[in-house]
């Protein structure tokens, strides 16, 4: 049997995985390693300015 042979017997084996796990498992990947974003300054006056009242 030649090198570029194969012997039926055997199974092969599979590791593709489905185009939506991989964009998942990115998405989380890319969720986790984000830090939380800065509160818009604007924001942060309106609330001031509620507890003030």
């Amino acid at each position: 049997m030649s090198a570029t042979e194969r012997d039926e017997s055997t199974p092969r084996a599979v590791s593709a995985v489905p185009m939506r796990d991989l964009l998942a498992a990115c998405a989380a990947a890319h969720a986790i390693s984000t830090p939380p974003r800065l509160p818009d300054p604007g924001t942060i006056e309106r609330a001031q300015h509620r507890e003030a009242a």
